[in-house]
């Protein structure tokens, strides 16, 4: 009796543990438990590249059987911005539902995936006090005066919650919406407005600066510290592009992978639901700030599929990218293929044109609480004024309720298999051998690109950085009588061939091997 006892507690345990667990986005220490588990698998290779400033792992996932680095690979980013927990949660599933359910795709792909790249913020999420966090646990002076740290947030209305105050001030930019009157807007002048309230993070001035919440109790943004139009002089960025632990190892990381051909990264940039656009004077300046032409055409592709795989209708998704963040970088600097999807936004509520207003009043239809109601608080650097601390609470405007997170993985695991259906493929195709006479033997043959995508991106191509596809012909030079015995092309484009032919002496088996690591291997025996 008692051992039906014990275990019906035990199993009482585990479940009440399951619910729990799945009641709400996973702790720092579930995250690495569920990786752990992952890495079990005879697929799978789990790899701790560093530990951050607050002594967090940063791991990577290389997933995939056989000679996983000789074959054409995606690699998928999670937590790059610390306060969308969204993106580690569907990081770790696709992982999951990868190894679990899709095990075939392995077979032709590798994948690399990184969880969370942002892992001392994202602990904020399940702090005592809930703010959105950037910045990992490094100790920075951000307003450079001398101190760190001494001019961050407050919680002036205890609700352990970081919102903002509105300060009563004829003179302020901001007025009440008139859309949703909880909501404030720049007031516009141009039409005659005039301001109500001067707008702050819920804060004091610490330092007595006349500033507030300048001085962050939070290091550096790993999205806002990378290469690509690095922000000089710009908080949470730091004072030289990826000057941290995190970001150093991930990039000293990839350039060891040669065989990436796209990204996909979750994150708030959006070129998904939205492609991004070629403006072709961007284009051609010394630091391009615009995708290229071919590049722009595979977007749109590639966007299309992901709209018809993740159908949500999106909200003014019109960000696509700032400046040091990792989505650019990727392709402007790594060169590669890259994709970005905050994965969820607010559907599109009828009549309104406000992003705020419209979260508020999606949540109310849904009759969730997103917003901290706007109430009176006493200020101590706001003597004799109105002060009322409220807004839209943290997490809530990019992370939706954690009961509709496995139906985002599931559609966005489907997209990145889509995906990797399409990388490029290379086969020879119309093998034909004449013989000339006096044992020579011309040998003619067409490497066939069969992908809707080319072997390289349009900047890979311009960059020169990725590998350029290699022919290789197995035979003695003094059987070469006519052709390269190593031939380099640049790139092949969707369904594009190039022709071969080479004139040799002799009997026997040669064998003629195509590829690179990001475009594949092909080869081809020839009998002469």
């Amino acid at each position: 009796m008692r051992k039906f006892l014990l275990t019906g507690l035990m199993l009482g345990s585990l479940i009440c543990s399951s619910v729990f667990a799945q009641a709400d986005y996973p702790t720092l220490s579930q995250v690495t438990q569920r990786l752990q588990k992952l890495g079990s698998n005879a697929s799978v290779e789990l790899t701790s590249l560093t530990k951050t400033a607050g002594g967090k792992d940063i791991y990577v996932l290389k997933v995939g059987t056989g000679a996983k680095d000789e074959k054409p690979a995606i690699a998928v980013v999670g937590g790059v911005e610390g306060f969308h927990v969204l993106s580690v949660e569907l990081a770790l599933q696709f992982a999951e539902k990868l190894v679990a359910e899709n095990s075939e795709a392995l077979e032709k792909t590798t994948f690399y995936i990184f969880p969370n790249m942002s892992p001392d913020a994202y602990e904020q999420y399940h702090a005592a006090l809930k703010y959105e966090r950037r910045g990992n646990a490094a100790v920075v002076d951000h307003d450079r005066d001398g101190k760190s740290g001494e001019s961050g947030y407050t919680d002036l209305n205890g609700d352990g919650m970081i919102t903002w105050m509105r300060v009563e001030d004829s003179m302020g930019d901001w007025t009440t919406s008139k859309e949703d009157e909880r909501v404030l807007v720049k007031a516009d002048r141009a039409k005659g407005e005039s301001g109500k309230y001067s707008l702050y993070k819920e804060s004091k001035d610490d330092d007595k600066d006349g500033k507030f919440a300048e001085d962050l109790q939070e290091g550096i943004a790993f999205n806002k510290s990378l290469t690509y139009k690095f922000p000089v002089f710009e908080a949470l960025a730091g004072d030289l592009a990826v000057s941290q632990l995190e970001s150093r190892a991930m990039l000293d990381y990839l350039f060891e992978q040669w065989n990436i051909f796209a990204f996909v990264t979750f994150s708030p940039a959006n070129n998904l639901s939205s492609p991004l656009k070629y403006s072709a004077g961007d284009a051609k300046k010394r630091l391009v700030s615009s995708i290229l032409e071919k590049d722009q055409a595979i977007n749109a592709m590639v966007s299309e599929i992901y709209n018809e795989t993740v159908p949500t209708k999106a909200f003014q998704q019109t960000n696509q990218g700032t400046d040091g963040d990792f989505f650019q970088w990727a392709y402007f600097h790594f060169a590669r293929l890259s994709f970005s999807t905050p994965g969820y936004w607010t559907p599109e509520f009828k009549g309104k044109t406000n992003a705020e207003a419209n979260l508020l009043a999606w949540s109310d239809s849904l009759g969730q609480e997103a917003f901290v109601p706007w109430t009176a608080v006493q200020h101590p650097d706001f003597p004799g004024q109105k002060v009322e601390v409220g807004g839209i609470k943290p997490f809530a405007a990019t992370n939706p309720p954690y009961e509709k997170v496995d139906s985002i993985a599931v559609m966005h695991t489907a997209f990145i298999l889509k995906l990797s259906e399409m990388q490029p493929k290379l086969e020879f195709h119309n093998l034909k051998t004449e013989s000339l006479g006096n044992g020579l033997t011309r040998v003619s043959v067409d490497l066939y690109n069969n992908s809707p995508l080319p072997t390289h991106s349009e900047m890979g191509a311009r960059s020169r950085w990725l590998r350029k596809i290699r022919i290789d012909l197995d035979a003695s030079a003094d059987k070469t009588v006519s052709g390269d015995k190593i031939k380099l092309v640049d790139s092949l484009g969707a369904f594009e061939k190039t022709s071969l032919s080479w004139i040799i002496r002799g009997g026997g088996n040669v064998t003629v091997k195509a590829g690179a690591p990001h475009a594949g291997f092909a080869t081809q025996s020839v009998k002469l």
